[in-house]
This record gives C-alpha cells, sequence and structure tokens, in this order.
C-alpha cells in the first residue's frame, strides 16, 4: 500500500484511506470485520468524527489493539471551548486510545477565531497541552472558508470535498495546501456516490502527490475493489481520461453532493437523496428508486413549507427548495416514460 506524507504534520498515511462515516449505518459486527479485513488489506489512516453516532466506537472495538500501527483522525462540531474538550475526552473513550493524532474542527461555516479564549480553537490547543490529540486540522464544503484557512496559518490540514468533477477552484486548494505545507484530505471523491469509476477516481487522486482521499466504504465488495484498485495502482491514459470528460459533462455544475447538511427536514423530507435524483436515476440501476417506499419519500415533496431551512444550511448555497421541486418532476415524467419497463 502506497504512503504518503500528510503535510508538514510528520504522520505518514495510506494514499488508500478509509472514512468511515458509512459505518454508522453498519451492525456493529459486520462494521467491526469490515474494518479489521481494510487492516489487513494494508489500509493504516481511518477518518471519523464525533458526529458519526457509533462510528468512533466501531473503531474502536476493531483497532484497539493496533492502534500503534495506525493514524486516527476524528472531528467535533462544537463552536467552543469547553464543547471541543468534551468531544475529544468522548472520542478517546469510543477509538480506545490515549491520543488522537489529528483533530479536525468539523464542517465549520466560518473560520475558527484562534484569538478567542472561550472559542473552539482554544479547546483543540487545550487538549493539546493536555496530550489528547497530537495535529490540529479543520473540514469545510466551502471553498472560501477553505481559502482563509489556508492563508491563516492555523492549520495542519484541510479536508474539503475533492473529485474529477470539482470546480477549478477547488481543485486549486491542492496545490495551495501543498504550497502552504498543509495536508489535504479529500472528502468525497465518488461526488456523494454519483461517480461510479474507481479506476478513474483513483487515477485522478494519484495525479495529486500531496492528497489523500478517504474514500467512504460501508461493504466487503466496496473494500475489495478499493484495495484491488489500490494494488493495480493505475496511472492516467486515454481510457480513463475519456471517462472523466464524460462523467464532466455530465455532472459538472450546481448539484447535491448528499453531503447531508440541510437536514433534518421539518416535514421529513430525505433531501439528502431525493434532491439529487435526477442523477441518481440516470447514473445507477433505476428501477430500485420506484419501490413504494422510494415512491412515498419522493411525494414526500409535495409537504415542503417553503421555509427554506434547508438552503440557509447548504454549503454550495443550491436553492434547495425548488431544486426538489424539479426533482420530483423528473422523477415522475421518468417513471411516465419507463413505467412498462417495470
Amino acid at each position: 500500500m502506497k504512503t504518503i506524507p500528510l503535510g508538514s504534520t510528520g504522520l505518514t498515511v495510506t494514499k488508500t484511506a478509509m472514512g468511515c462515516l458509512p459505518l454508522q449505518r453498519c451492525e456493529k459486527d459486520y462494521a467491526v470485520r469490515l474494518l479489521q479485513a481494510a487492516y489487513d488489506g494494508g489500509i493504516r489512516y481511518f477518518d471519523t468524527a464525533n458526529a458519526y453516532t457509533d462510528s468512533e466506537e466501531k473503531l474502536g472495538l476493531a483497532l484497539a489493539d493496533v492502534r500503534d500501527e495506525l493514524v486516527l483522525s476524528t472531528k467535533s462540531q462544537a463552536r467552543d471551548r469547553d464543547g471541543v474538550l468534551a468531544h475529544i475526552e468522548n472520542s478517546l473513550r469510543m477509538l480506545r486510545t490515549d491520543h488522537i493524532d489529528l483533530f479536525q474542527f468539523h464542517n465549520v461555516p466560518e473560520m475558527p477565531d484562534p484569538d478567542d479564549p472561550k472559542g473552539a480553537y482554544a479547546g483543540a490547543l487545550e487538549a493539546k497541552r493536555r496530550g489528547w490529540i497530537d495535529h490540529i486540522g479543520v473540514t469545510t464544503h466551502r471553498v472560501g472558508v477553505a481559502e482563509a484557512c489556508i492563508a491563516s496559518g492555523f492549520f495542519e490540514t484541510l479536508q474539503f470535498p475533492f473529485s474529477y468533477i470539482s470546480s477549478e477552484r477547488d481543485l486549486a486548494l491542492a496545490d495551495k495546501c501543498k504550497a502552504a505545507g498543509m495536508g489535504y484530505i479529500a472528502m468525497k471523491g465518488l461526488a456523494g456516490g454519483l461517480l461510479t469509476n474507481a479506476r478513474a477516481c483513483h487515477a485522478f487522486m494519484k495525479q495529486y502527490d500531496n492528497v489523500v482521499p478517504i474514500w467512504g466504504i460501508q461493504t466487503f465488495e466496496e473494500l475489495a475493489e478499493w484495495l484491488a484498485v489500490a494494488q493495480e495502482d493505475p496511472d492516467m491514459d486515454e481510457e480513463l481520461s475519456a471517462a472523466i470528460r464524460k462523467d464532466r459533462q455530465e455532472l459538472a455544475g450546481g448539484f447535491c453532493r448528499s453531503c447531508g447538511y440541510c437536514m433534518p427536514c421539518p416535514v421529513g423530507i430525505e433531501i439528502r437523496n431525493c434532491a439529487r435524483m435526477d442523477r441518481l436515476l440516470r447514473r445507477s440501476p433505476w428501477k430500485q428508486y420506484f419501490t413504494p417506499e422510494w415512491q412515498a419519500k419522493m411525494n414526500k415533496i409535495e409537504d415542503c413549507l417553503g421555509c427554506r431551512q434547508c438552503a440557509s444550511r447548504c454549503p454550495y448555497q443550491l436553492d434547495t427548495p425548488n431544486l426538489l421541486k424539479y426533482m420530483l418532476k423528473d422523477y415522475r415524467e421518468f417513471y411516465e416514460a419507463h413505467k412498462d419497463e417495470l
């Protein structure tokens, strides 16, 4: 398994790493076996978060015995000193470790203030003084915030959505981090599941020698695919370039990345999936989206209150209510055009 330095932290991470958000959707025994299989396959960097329900607990159960061989990163959405310290203390218990290699401020809407004695950054500094954490990073979905964090010099790593359909401004963050000596952790390398060509995704990431992608893995089949691609280690070639050009043409621009920060919806709309239904219908086996359960989910869009809470929370500034209305219209038109095939 190839490794790269994580910026100037002194940490070395496997270029193929595991994002552990999906573990919260796995049964505990299954998740433990999956994590142990990832370790056996050579993965040594695992990224999780306090907000990922029981993901940290599952990591601790699975890998505490090999803790010294791993790099672990976790996150807190707390925005004050005491909240950050409480989250880190809980993370240490759940992960069954005495230190966290990399602590990250989670999905910040603005750069944490390093001068606020009661702020989140002060909490991280105190945790570092206590020996609870070794390094401090930041994650965000807002490119302007990411640029400000890089320029500030207060963070050792940046985690940001990064895939081959990212905008040029987003892609430029990798070089900015490299120039600043910051580690760059690529989340959503599959653009929320819309990209399905693992070889193309791997070859794209390989072009950036300072970028470590954390692939969200929740099944043994997905793990086997990423381990096989890591072993093959394909370079970018014309076939993969053509696949990327096709995906960029179909997907580039404003679309729902399924990050979920728009939720919960006050009337229960499953925004993170409903708001990207047009792509799901055309990029994956579509019949699965016309079960009674899925039809009920899509029809729930009719209950939208127009409160725009979802739009106010969207880090990509999408007009989510109107996007949902379009998705429902497209969903029904797609059904009419294909109902004889069901």
